[in-house]
Parts: C-alpha cells; structure tokens; sequence
C-alpha cells in the first residue's frame, strides 16, 4: 500500500513538474525558449535571420520567430489582429496601416534601412539582355511584384521615370509592361521565378539580386530608394524584448548585417 502511494504522489510531481508547474517548496520558473515575433518584409529574409541569431546569443532563453511576407500581406495581418511583437516594412506606407489599426503608436517607427531596385536575369541571359530598354522588346517574359507589395509599387514608379526620360521612347512603361507573365505576392517569389528560368527577366531589390542571378543596374537618375521602418508593436506582452530586438536593428552592429545583404544603412 505505501509502495503504491509513492509511485502516485511521485507520478503527480512529475507532471506537475513537465508542466512547469511550482511544486511545494519550489520556485515556479518559466519554461524557455521564450519566443518573439517578428514580422518583416520578405527582402530582409536573410538579414534578419542573422540578426535573430545574434540577438538569441545575447538574450539566453530567448527565440526569434519570423513571418516573412509581402509588407502588405503582413500588414493586413496585424490589422486583423495577428499576435506580433515587431513589424518592419519595407515602405511606410504599410507602416502606416499598422498604426492606423491601433497596433503600432503613432510616431514610434523608425527608418533602419535604405535599399534599391535591380534588374535580374536568368545566369545564362536567354533573352540576352544587356540594357534597360530591352525590357521592351516583344515576347519577353517578365515578373513583377504585384502593385500593391512595396516592390511592385517601386518598380512602376521607376518605369515612368523611364517614360519622363528623353532616353526612352514615351510608351516605354506601356511596352514593357505588356511582358508580364506574371505578378508575384513579394519580391522572393520574383527572384525565385527568375532564377528557375521561369521568366527572363524581374525587377527586384539590389540585395536580392544575388549569385544564381545575372543584374541589369539601373541607372541612379531612374531608380526608386525604399525606405524601411521598424517598430516594437505597443501590445506586446514582451514590450521590452521587442524593443531591445529594434535597438539591435538601428546599432552599428545591426548595420553592419544589413550591409552584408545588400542594404543601404543609415550608418556609413
């Protein structure tokens, strides 16, 4: 009978103990990794995953969980009431919709970042392009980001600059167009469809543009700058983390990483 007794009330405190449970005479203590959301642009795919890694080896007991999308797409979610800590967009524009739905205070985001387009191409050119005007000529195939994702938004207004140039035939954003294929959910899906020989031709970020593709520069007077903002959501049960994740962000050291994948920083 007390045999049996003890292997129950053993079983009990096992439990509770998995459950992370305070037994008598024992502190309660949290069970970690305690995770931080964060939702970001697709472009900052690569940098933030090695900002997250850095910022757990500062903060024991702590993980990085990511969402990477379209801005848009991330910034409908939050609107419609996606748990979150922090949120970097890659325009302003969908930074403003998160402040407008209550999640981000007004005036608390930050620029961290600046980054740029590029034209991409397949690593063997199928279409042999070799300037921008090319983007014109009949039965190419393009990708774009979609309107409404920062990228795509981007990419037109760099188009009609080309219009407005005397370089450039009047209907040159009318022709090029014509060559769409396809219209991407963000700027990962058009890398990707790119350099799988699925289009001959994207536009992107400069910081996407990476090995596997070939690049089209586009010239300084033609190009649209993004800016990127960032901000610690003001519901975020772990406000403080949150921010601390932000202050890693705009540090010289956070700088540092967004250089390395191609971002323009704020510090030089």
């Amino acid at each position: 009978m007390k045999t049996a007794l003890f292997i129950a009330a053993s079983t009990v405190l096992l439990i509770l103990a998995c459950a992370g449970i305070a037994t008598p005479g024992q502190p309660f203590t949290a069970t970690p990794p305690l995770p931080i959301t964060v939702m970001a642009a697709a472009s900052l795919s690569e940098a933030f995953q090695e900002l997250g890694s850095q910022f757990e080896a500062q903060h024991p007991g702590v993980r990085l969980e990511f969402n990477f999308a379209g801005s848009q797409q991330l910034a409908q979610q939050l609107a419609q009431g996606a748990a979150a800590d922090v949120f970097a967009s890659a325009d302003q524009e969908q930074m403003d919709v998160a402040v407008q739905a209550g999640r981000v205070g007004d005036g608390s985001a930050r620029i961290f970042a600046h980054n740029q387009l590029a034209v991409i191409y397949p690593a063997n050119n199928p279409a042999g392009l070799l300037e921008l005007p090319d983007l014109a000529r009949p039965g190419l195939k393009l990708v774009l980001a979609a309107s409404e994702v920062p990228a795509g938004r981007y990419s037109l207004q760099m188009l009609e600059k080309a219009s407005l140039d005397p370089a450039f035939p009047p209907s040159y954003k009318q022709d090029v167009l014509k060559n769409v294929v396809s219209y991407e959910s963000n700027v990962k899906a058009v890398l990707t469809k790119v350099a799988l020989g699925e289009a001959d031709a994207g536009i992107v970020y400069i910081s996407d543009a990476y090995d596997q593709v070939g690049q089209l520069p586009i010239p300084a007077a033609l190009n649209v700058t993004a800016s990127y903002p960032i901000a610690a959501l003001q519901d975020s049960p772990q406000s403080g983390l949150a921010q601390a994740f932000v202050d890693l962000v705009l540090s010289p050291e956070g700088q540092q990483v967004l250089v390395k994948y191609g971002f323009i920083p704020l510090i030089h």
